[in-house]
């Protein structure tokens, strides 16, 4: 894996990217609060005031961070679940109904509730169809109206859960969650994983409505409560979540991003005991911003994600509080789609939890909660839903789910983003892997998708248009696009531009449009069907992605073809030809460092070409190529030169032949030097007479992201001429146009 990244949640880090400190402009470290402030924070007691303990906090800071990074996940989080700020995309199920006549509503809600029983589907279509604003000013006319409290009567109407349900939804948000924390710390036990879902996710702004409304509705004192329902260390950092102080600067310190790794460091993994102060302070007051390039540093620098160490240093209650801060830090909604799919799978069903959730994020960011569902999950979170519940209590919930993601045509982004950003830090030793195309700044998919509709509408189509906008934007990014032009137009992006585009542009600007692992398996199924085998095409894909690449191409293959990739690939080769794709598509080598005994071992099994079985030594090459990892692979080779005076890929040159052959250099060639092996590949797909468009297409789309600036810079070395120049000279028209924007530049 590349600096920076860890595959494996929670070894796998949501930031991998990390931003660029400007130059020249002076730093300044935020101060720490004043020691009156923070003692009573972390010892629970009262602080003497929220504004003293602003006050403690320093002026904004100096240094500025570059462009942060995309989020793998990039919720909108509003603060209330009033309309989102000016220019934001909004993100919730339900939005305010057109046409809205709350005396109108109130009767209609009066109406279903009178005489014997009452008409429940009325009562759910009705209230889970208007937004909670909206549902406020039914409450105000109901009483007006009919001198009643429409809550009251809706607890008297209905029972159970789906009255739990309807009720949340009647409450303003704030209110909502003082109940519902009001019930976690009532009785006999205390429901932590409440208090810990709410607490770790709400907005300083939220938290500050929530203390008021809990006040108002209880006479009560908050943070009163929860200190006496609870202890140590978990109680502590409850109390500073409860202050509602976390920072909201727009700016970051990179000294103390570096000092805080390095207190964490301290406080934990350098500590004989742990000093959960630190991790309090820190946690509990830095701003997302500011902690997401803590987190990537701390990978950086101790070799593990923060969540290894929380685990590792904490416990109890206490270390379930600081793993969901950090995951709210790095998405919100990822850490509500878990929550949602743990309250569902299995036997039973939490429904106190699933009804919560689906209340309080229904209209501040369900529909990213429902896309992360998807894709880690595997089914839709309305698919989960409609299975795990019944009744009026289904409706109402899959109305506030407000869609089935596993609809034909539906598509999920955020797969591809995870996958893309995986994917370019897969680096080779001591190499920097950087892609030709970028996310790019300012990107807004609204503008995008309206430009690509208008460059397709009408007579004749805009060429320019569509490789300006599909060639500049990054895989993530054109998912975006392909969404929201649906949401626009109702349309699908992925038709028009087939319906619009033809020959070569058309297989590029598609291929760019599809997910990396989508594509590829486009390639291989491409590859084996119809008459003859295109091996070279197989051998490219399979030799040269990762673990991780393999897997993601796997369930991509399964879900497009409704077939393993193995058994296709079983179907279509023969012999040991088919033994080592099949090992290479199981996606299973070996990701540790190097062995040195071994690698001896390993060369000497590879030297011993005595025996003259031709079966056995493509079984041994095999055995040792297609499941090493690549560093030690790199060691084996060496060895080899050692013990023999040849380079492994003349040796298997010279002994094999076939398509075995050209799998096994191939494997060699990429161990050795990946953008090399591609640029190779280009050059070879340009060289002679004609071009080979399909190779060429399929190489600048799949490694536009990965390591296709790499891929330039061996291209100008080892042939003297720039891959732009090559392609200038081989290609015309608009696919020369779209080719050289993915290309990114004359070396």
């Amino acid at each position: 894996m590349g600096e920076g990244w860890g595959w494996g949640r929670r070894g796998e880090p949501d930031w991998p990217l990390r931003a660029t400190c400007r130059a020249r402009e002076p730093k300044t470290v935020l101060a720490r609060p004043c020691a009156a402030t923070a003692a009573a924070l972390l010892t629970g007691s009262d602080p003497a005031s929220s504004a003293s303990a602003s006050a403690c906090r320093s002026a904004p800071l100096s240094v500025r961070y570059g462009r942060l990074p995309p989020r793998v996940f990039s919720a909108a989080e509003p603060e209330t679940m009033a309309k989102p700020a000016q220019g934001a995309k909004y993100r919730g199920s339900v939005c305010d109904f057109p046409d809205f006549n709350p005396s109108q509503d109130a009767e209609t809600l009066y109406n279903a509730m009178k005489g014997f029983g009452s008409d429940k589907e009325a009562i759910l279509e009705l209230i889970i169809s208007r937004s909670n604003r909206q549902r406020q000013e039914i409450c105000q006319n109901y009483k007006s109206l009919y001198g009643k409290d429409l809550i009251a009567d809706l607890k008297y109407e209905l029972t159970g859960k789906f009255e739990r349900l309807i009720v949340g939804l009647m409450r303003p948000p704030a209110y909502a969650d003082a109940k519902e924390i009001k019930d976690a710390i009532s009785g006999i036990g205390t429901d932590e994983k409440c208090l810990i879902e709410i607490l770790a996710s709400r907005t300083n702004k939220q938290i500050h409505q929530l203390v008021a409304a809990y006040k108002d509705a209880y006479e009560r004192d908050l943070e009163a409560d929860i200190t006496g329902d609870t202890s140590g260390h978990f109680r502590k950092m409850l109390v500073v979540l409860l202050q509602g102080t976390r920072e909201e600067d727009d700016v970051v310190s990179e000294d103390l991003v570096q000092q805080d790794v390095q207190d964490l460091y301290e406080a934990g993994e350098l500590k004989w005991g742990t000093d959960e102060a630190q991790f309090i302070y820190i946690l509990g007051n830095r701003s997302k911003q500011h902690l997401r390039l803590v987190f990537d540093e701390y990978l950086k620098t101790t070799g593990k994600p923060i969540e290894a160490s929380i685990r590792g240093e904490l416990s109890g209650d206490f270390e379930k509080l600081m793993l969901a801060v950090v995951k709210c830090v790095r998405s919100t909604a990822e850490y509500f789609a878990e929550r949602l799919f743990k309250a569902m799978k299995g036997l039973g069903t939490r429904d106190n939890t699933l009804i919560r959730i689906m209340v309080s994020r229904s209209e501040l960011d369900m529909l990213d909660i429902r896309e992360i569902f998807r894709t880690k999950y595997e089914k839709s979170l309305y698919s989960m839903i409609k299975n795990d519940t019944s009744g009026e209590y289904k409706k109402a919930l899959l109305k506030l789910c407000g869609g089935d993601d596993d609809a034909a045509g539906q598509f999920f982004p955020e797969a591809a983003q995870v996958a893309y950003q995986m994917w370019e830090l897969s680096a080779v030793a001591r190499v920097e892997l950087k892609g030709t195309v970028r996310p790019a700044g300012d990107f807004n998919p609204d503008a995008d998708a309206k430009a690509l509709r208008k460059a397709m509408k009408g007579l004749g189509t805009d060429e320019d248009t569509i490789i300006d906008i599909i060639a500049h934007r990054s895989n993530a990014q054109r998912q975006q696009i392909r969404q929201t032009f649906k949401s626009h137009f109702g349309r699908d992006l992925m038709a028009d531009l087939k319906s619009e585009l033809s020959g070569d542009l058309a297989r590029l600007i598609l291929g760019l449009m599809m997910p990396p692992a989508h594509y590829d398996a486009k390639q291989l199924k491409k590859a084996m069907e119809g008459a003859g085998t295109d091996e070279k095409a197989l051998i490219e894909i399979l030799a040269t992605r990762t673990n991780a690449e393999i897997q993601a191409i796997k369930e991509a293959y399964k879900e497009d073809y409704h077939k393993s990739l193995e058994d296709a690939l079983s179907s279509d080769t023969s012999g040991h030809f088919k033994r080592i794709l099949i090992s290479l598509a199981t996606g299973n080598r070996e990701e540790g460092g190097e062995d040195r005994e071994r690698a001896r071992e390993d060369a000497q099994e590879m030297a011993d070409t005595s025996s003259g079985d031709k079966s056995s030594l493509e079984t041994r090459f095999m055995m040792i190529l297609c499941t090493r990892s690549y560093p030690h692979l790199r060691r084996v080779f060496q060895e080899f030169v050692k013990m023999t005076n040849y380079d492994v890929e003349h040796t298997i040159k010279k002994e094999m032949s076939g398509d075995v052959r050209d799998v096994f250099v191939a494997i060699v060639q990429s161990v050795k030097n990946k953008p090399l092996f591609f640029a190779d590949k280009l050059y070879k797909s340009m060289k002679g007479a004609g071009t080979d468009e399909k190779t060429l297409t399929r190489i600048m789309v799949s490694r536009s992201e990965i390591d296709l600036l790499n891929i330039r810079r061996e291209f100008i070395e080892k042939y003297d001429k720039s891959l732009h120049q090559a392609i200038e000279g081989d290609t015309s028209g608009h696919f020369l146009k779209a080719l050289l924007a993915i290309c990114g530049g004359e070396d």
